[in-house]
């Protein structure tokens, strides 16, 4: 768009306060009377409701979120390790054969169900009772 098609108030001037109260914009220079608004550095808090009591003050505290002290993990169990093609079992083979994510980044191995092969194991973690039974079906976990 060229300069001489831009639509008049386009390009609308700055407010000039504070230069004259024939602009009325003067004296106060729209900030009113006294009070923090006509300090200079202040700053509206998020949530501040002018001195009374604010909402998220006056709801009840209600549980523990402990999600963002835990690792986002990913869990497997044994009893889902026969959709997997082969013998190896790392993040890769997971994600090709449906049991996680695609955007996974770790997954923890449970002792749920039976073994009926011997996988080559190579996941972040696994469960005590998940090691015992592939080891004891000849697997081996690295």
């Amino acid at each position: 768009m060229k300069e001489e098609n831009i639509p008049s108030g386009a390009n609308k001037g700055i407010r000039r306060v504070g230069r004259g109260e024939g602009n009325g914009h003067g004296k106060t220079s729209c900030r009113g009377h006294k009070g923090a608004g006509a300090r200079s550095g202040y700053s509206l808090r998020a949530g501040f409701e002018g001195g009374q009591m604010p909402l998220f003050r006056k709801l009840p505290q209600r549980g523990f979120n402990r999600t963002r002290f835990q690792s986002p993990r990913s869990v497997v169990n044994l009893s889902d390790l026969s959709r997997i093609n082969g013998d190896q079992v790392d993040l890769e083979s997971l994600k090709d054969a449906g049991l996680v994510r695609s955007n996974s980044k770790e997954v923890k191995l449970l002792g749920n169900g039976s073994v009926d092969k011997v996988y080559n194991v190579k996941l972040d973690s696994v469960s005590k009772v998940a090691q015992e039974k592939i080891e004891a079906a000849g697997g081996t976990i690295g």
